[in-house]
C-alpha cells in the first residue's frame, strides 16, 4: 500500500526547526506533518506567540462553542501534568485570561513536577531549582496553540489510542500502537503481555501485518467495539492506513531510509480520538536529529576462516606453565588439530610441547586464518595495530578480559575498535576480530576447541556425535554453564561473541542462516551493537526461511539485569520488550529463563525432523496430579496449546488396551488421561502409540510413572526386578515409539535420583524428559508456538510476518 506522504514538505518542517536550533517540532507542527503524511486529518489550529496581541475575531476564529489552549515550549511533553491544557468557551476575553494564567503558572508547576519527578532530566535545567528554574522554564515558552475542540465519541475507558514511532540504538525504527491517554505507561505495566501494547520494527512490517498484532490487543477490541456495551467507532482500514503512513515514514526518516538529512528519534500522538468515524490527534510531539553512517557486515569468508581455519597461530602461551594460552593448546590438540597447522609467536624459545615458534608476528611466512591473543588487555591496541599492518590473520581472535569493562579500559578499548573499523576501511578489508572478552570457539566441524577451560574440570566425550546446531553466546560462562549441565545438546558449533568489539551477533547469524551445517542456532545475548538488533532479526528471519529454527534469550529484562549485563559485557541492554518483540515477531523462540534455553535448544535439535502441523495436545499419566497439572499449564502469557480431542476410533483402542489390563473400569477416557498406578509399561506404551497415530492429536506427552509397582524403571544396578533393560519395558518401548512416529513425544519421569538411568537413556535417544509435568507442557507449548509461527512467516513470503 502506497501511501500519498509528501516528504518534501516534512523535509522543509524538520529543516526549518533545526535552522532553529531545534531538535523537536512543535505540536501543531506536528499537526503538518500528519497532514503531509496521507493521514487522518489534524484538528483546525493557530500557534499565538507569547507576545502576540490578537483581536477578538482572531480568537474566537476557530469551529466550534469550545476551544483548546495549549503550553508550546521545547522541554514540556506531558502538559497535562503541568496544568498546561485547558478547555474552555471560546470567547474572546476568556481565551485571553486563560493564555495570560498559562504563561505565569506552568513554570511554576512544571518546576513543582520536576522536584517530583527525579527520574526525568531535561539538561537545560540542570543545577537550577525554585524561581531560577521556574524562569528558565518561562524563557523556553514560545507560546500557546488553539485548537479547535473535537467531542470524542466516547471518554470511556480503552476509546483512545496511541500511535508512535521510535528509534532504538539496538533495532532501528519500531512502531508501537495500543491504548492511549495519559495512562499509557500504567497500561502497559498492568496489563498481560501484548494486551496494552505492541510493538515491531518498521523494516519488518507493513499496515497490514502490523494491524495484525494490533487486533490480539485491548485497544483494538475496544475501537472495534467486540466488547459488551461498546459499539464501532473506527474502521479497520483506518487503521491500517495509519499504521503504514507510520512505517512508511519510519522506514523513510532512520539511518537505513531514503531521507538526505534526518532521522526521526521519535513521534508520537497520543491520543489519537474517535469522533463520528474520524481519528483526531488530540496531543503529538516529535524530536529528530541528523542522518547517521549505518554499520556495515563483517566478511562472511572471513567467518568462515574464524571456524573452520587451516592455520591457527596463538599468542600468550607460556613456555614454563599451564596458563591460559597453553590451555588453549591442549584444547586444540585434543580435539584433532595438527601440531603443524599450529604456531606460536613466542621470542624466548623455538618450541613449546613439539609447536614450532616464531619470534614476533613479522616471522610469519604466510597469514593465518586464524591468530588467537591470549594476552593482558593493556597489549591489545600495539598488538591489534601491528596485525593489521602486517596482514597477519583473516581472523584474530580476542580471549583478553576487561577490554571496555571497567572505566579504566573504555579509552583503550575505543582505540582498539578505532583502529579495527580503519584496518576495515584499507582494500583488502583487514581482518575480522571476534571478542574481546571471548572464551573461545569450538568447532566439531573446523576440528578444533579454542576454550581455555582445562580438561579437568570440564572432561569431553570428544568422539560423542554432535547434533546440527549452533550455539552461539555473549557470555562464554553462560555457554560454559549449560553445556556442563546439559551434555547432551552438544551443538556443532559453540561460540563466544564476548564484547562484540567487531563481529556481531547479526554478523554471526547472517553467516549461519543458510549454513548446512546446521538445523537449529541457539543465541545468548546481553546486547547487541548499534543497530544490529535489526540486522539480528532481519537474519532471523531469513534462518526460518532457510527452515531452520532459532532459539533466543535476552539478558537484561529489568533496570538491575541492564545494569549487570553493561557491566559484564561492555554492552548496553536495550529496551527487553521491544527486543523480544521483534525477535519473536522475526520467528525465534524466545525463552523465558536459563533452564528453558537449554530445555528448548534440546528440544529443537532432537525434534527438527518431527512434523507439527497444530497445537493439540495428548496427555498421560497414571497419576491423577500430573494430569490435573498439566491441563493446567497449556496456557499463559506466552504460550497456548489446546488438548486434542480425541477420535472414536482412538476412544475405543484405548477402551480396548485398559480392558486387557481390567482397568477399563477405573478409568474415564479424557484428555489429559489418568490411567491408573496400575498401567503396566505394555498399557503405557500402546496407548502413547494410539494417541501417536490420532490425526487429531499433533503431539503427545507421557509421564512414565517411575514409582508405579507395576512400571520397569530402575537400572539393572539398583533392581533386577523393575530392570528398565528387560525388553519389554516401558524405556525400550518408548524409544522405539518416538524413532518410528512423525509427531513430538515428550517423556516425564518423575522421581528422585534412582531414576536418572532412566532419564539418561532416553535422552541418549534423542527424546526430551523433564522431572516435572508442568515444565514439560510450557516448554513444548512454547516449541510447538514457535514452530507454527515460524512455518506461517514461511508461508505468508519474505515482505511481511
Amino acid at each position: 500500500m502506497e501511501m500519498p506522504i509528501d516528504f518534501e514538505q516534512i523535509n522543509t518542517l524538520l529543516a526549518v526547526a533545526a535552522n532553529e536550533g531545534r531538535d523537536v517540532l512543535y505540536e501543531h507542527e506536528v499537526y503538518a506533518l500528519l497532514t503531509q503524511s496521507g493521514a487522518e486529518t489534524a484538528p483546525k489550529c493557530f500557534f499565538v506567540p507569547r507576545d502576540a496581541r490578537l483581536t477578538d475575531e482572531k480568537l474566537a476564529s476557530l469551529p466550534g462553542e469550545r476551544v483548546v489552549v495549549k503550553i508550546v515550549s521545547p522541554t514540556i511533553i506531558h502538559k497535562t501534568e503541568v496544568q498546561g491544557v485547558q478547555i474552555v468557551n471560546q470567547q474572546p476575553a476568556m481565551v485571553r485570561s486563560t493564555i495570560r494564567r498559562m504563561l505565569y503558572e506552568v513554570p511554576e508547576h512544571f518546576s513543582l513536577w520536576l522536584k517530583r519527578n527525579t527520574d526525568t532530566v531535561v539538561p537545560a535545567y540542570r543545577g537550577l531549582d525554585g524561581t531560577a528554574q521556574a524562569e528558565a522554564i518561562s524563557k523556553d515558552i514560545q507560546g500557546v496553540l488553539l485548537v479547535q475542540y473535537m467531542q470524542p465519541d466516547s471518554e470511556a475507558f480503552g476509546n483512545e489510542l496511541i500511535v508512535g514511532l521510535r528509534m532504538t540504538r539496538e533495532f532501528g525504527m519500531v512502531i508501537t500502537a495500543g491504548l492511549g491517554g495519559t495512562d499509557t505507561e500504567l497500561y502497559a505495566e498492568r496489563f498481560r503481555k501484548g494486551q496494552a501494547i505492541v510493538a515491531a520494527s518498521t523494516r519488518m512490517h507493513d499496515g497490514q501485518s502490523f494491524f495484525n498484532l494490533f487486533r490480539s490487543t485491548i485497544a483494538y477490541k475496544k475501537l472495534a467495539g467486540l466488547v459488551r456495551g461498546q459499539r464501532r467507532i473506527v474502521t479497520d482500514e483506518q487503521l491500517i492506513e495509519c499504521f503504514e503512513s507510520f512505517i512508511q515514514m519510519g522506514n523513510y526518516y532512520s539511518p537505513l531510509g531514503k531521507s538526505p538529512a534526518f532521522v526521526i528519534d521519535e513521534l508520537e500522538i497520543n491520543p489519537f480520538a474517535f469522533t463520528d468515524y474520524l481519528m483526531v490527534p488530540l496531543d503529538g510531539m516529535c524530536r529528530f536529529s541528523r542522518v547517521v553512517k549505518s554499520p556495515q557486515l563483517r566478511s562472511a569468508a572471513a567467518i568462515e576462516n574464524l571456524l573452520h581455519p587451516q592455520q591457527i597461530g596463538i599468542i600468550g602461551a607460556s613456555a614454563k606453565r599451564k596458563n591460559f594460552g597453553r590451555v588453549i593448546i591442549d584444547n586444540i590438540l585434543a580435539e584433532g588439530f595438527s601440531k603443524k597447522q599450529l604456531t606460536i609467536i613466542h621470542e624466548d624459545t623455538e618450541s613449546i610441547d613439539g609447536i614450532s615458534c616464531i619470534p614476533a608476528l613479522a616471522a610469519l611466512s604466510r597469514q593465518l586464518d586464524l591468530l588467537i591473543i591470549a594476552v593482558g588487555s593493556a597489549s591489545l591496541p600495539e598488538l591489534v595495530g601491528e596485525i593489521i599492518d602486517h596482514h597477519s590473520a583473516a581472523a584474530v581472535m580476542l580471549i583478553s578480559g576487561g577490554l571496555g569493562e571497567t572505566e579504566e579500559s573504555r579509552e583503550r578499548a575505543a582505540q582498539v575498535v578505532a583502529q579495527i573499523r580503519q584496518g576495515h576501511e584499507r582494500e583488502e578489508g583487514g581482518p575480522l576480530f571476534i571478542g574481546a572478552n571471548c572464551m573461545g570457539v569450538i568447532s566439531h566441524p573446523g576440528g578444533f576447541d579454542s576454550w581455555f577451560i582445562p580438561e579437568e574440570k570440564l572432561p569431553k566425550d570428544r568422539m560423542a556425535p554432535y547434533h546440527r546446531s549452533a550455539l552461539i553466546s555473549q557470555s562464554g560462562a553462560f555457554m560454559l554453564n549449560r553445556s556442563h549441565q546439559f551434555p547432551e545438546i552438544r551443538p556443532a558449533y559453540m561460540i563466544s561473541m564476548g564484547n562484540q568489539t567487531d563481529l556481531t551477533l547479526g554478523d554471526m547469524l547472517n553467516y549461519f542462516k543458510t549454513s548446512t551445517a546446521v538445523d537449529v542456532i541457539a543465541i545468548y545475548a546481553e546486547g547487541f551493537n548499534d543497530l544490529d538488533g535489526l540486522v539480528f532479526c532481519q537474519a532471523v528471519r531469513e534462518a526460518v526461511h532457510a527452515g531452520k529454527e532459532v532459539i533466543f534469550y535476552k539478558a537484561g529484562r529489568t533496570t538491575a539485569g541492564k545494569a549487570a549485563t553493561s557491566g559484564h559485557t561492555a554492552s548496553l541492554a536495550g529496551d527487553y520488550m521491544v527486543c523480544e518483540s521483534c525477535v519473536r515477531q522475526a520467528g525465534a523462540v524466545v525463552a523465558r529463563t536459563f533452564t528453558e534455553f537449554q530445555e528448548l535448544l534440546f528440544m529443537a535439535e532432537v525434534l527438527h525432523n518431527k512434523h507439527i502441523f497444530g497445537n493439540r495436545l495428548a496427555a498421560i499419566s497414571g497419576a491423577g496430579f500430573e494430569a490435573v497439572g498439566m491441563a493446567d499449564s497449556i496456557e499463559s502469557d506466552d504460550y497456548q496449546v489446546r488438548l486434542a480431542r480425541f477420535s472414536q476410533s482412538t476412544k475405543e483402542r484405548i477402551g480396548t488396551i485398559l480392558e486387557a489390563k481390567n482397568l477399563r473400569s477405573l478409568v474415564t477416557i479424557n484428555n489429559p488421561l489418568d490411567i491408573n498406578p496400575a498401567a503396566d509399561d505394555e498399557a503405557h506404551a500402546l496407548i502413547a502409540e494410539a494417541v501417536s497415530n490420532d490425526a487429531n492429536v499433533d503431539a503427545v506427552v507421557i509421564s512414565l510413572d517411575p514409582l508405579s509397582p507395576v512400571m520397569h524403571t530402575l537400572s539393572d544396578a539398583e533392581s533386577t526386578r523393575f530392570s528398565m533393560d528387560r525388553p519389554d519395558s516401558i524405556k525400550n518401548r518408548i524409544i522405539a515409539l518416538a524413532s518410528q512416529s512423525d509427531k513430538p513425544l515428550i517423556a516425564i519421569v518423575d522421581g528422585g535420583r534412582s531414576f536418572d538411568p532412566l532419564r539418561q537413556a532416553l535422552i541418549d535417544s534423542n527424546i526430551p524428559v523433564f522431572n516435572v509435568c508442568d515444565r514439560a507442557v510450557a516448554v513444548l507449548a512454547l516449541y510447538i508456538q514457535g514452530r507454527l509461527r515460524a512455518e506461517t512467516i514461511r508461508k505468508r513470503g519474505r515482505t511481511t510476518f
